[in-house]
């Protein structure tokens, strides 16, 4: 004796089926904020203030990247030359590892961050002085 099919058991006729629309016909415009693309340059007036912008934005940044890498350096030499210089710190362990070990291993990396972090945020502000500058 078969059972008629319940409701859950029932399949959709063909006809039933909801119609498929090509992907084509849902296409939307996506545009991005005005400030989310820092590094595309307005057009300037003319190209000799063009050109002093630029190289108005290129020696803030090369200044900036030499200060950010020179305070990274001075740091980290400084760290060298206290492990290098205080015996008493070559001899402290942690895990059986040595502390100075760890401290140039694996402590440089939040230092190396907060660079970057910096780096980025002195990026950015130069860009922002260079298109306030350009729309001027």
């Amino acid at each position: 004796m078969s059972q008629p099919p319940s409701d859950s058991q029932v399949t959709p006729e063909p006809h039933d089926a909801p119609e498929t629309v090509a992907a084509s016909s849902y296409r939307v415009r996506v545009v991005a904020p005005a400030d989310y693309f820092p590094a595309t340059a307005p057009k300037a007036k003319t190209g000799a203030d063009e050109v002093y912008f630029v190289r108005s934005l290129v020696r803030a940044q090369l200044r900036l990247a030499l200060m950010v890498a020179g305070g990274f350096v001075v740091i980290l030499v400084g760290i060298a030359l206290i492990v290098a210089f205080w015996p008493e710190i070559r001899e402290l362990t942690l895990f059986h590892i040595p502390l100075s070990w760890l401290v140039l291993g694996v402590g440089v990396y939040p230092i190396l961050m907060f660079a970057a972090v910096l780096f980025s945020r002195g990026a950015t502000k130069n860009e922002r002085m260079y298109r306030d500058l350009v729309k001027r």
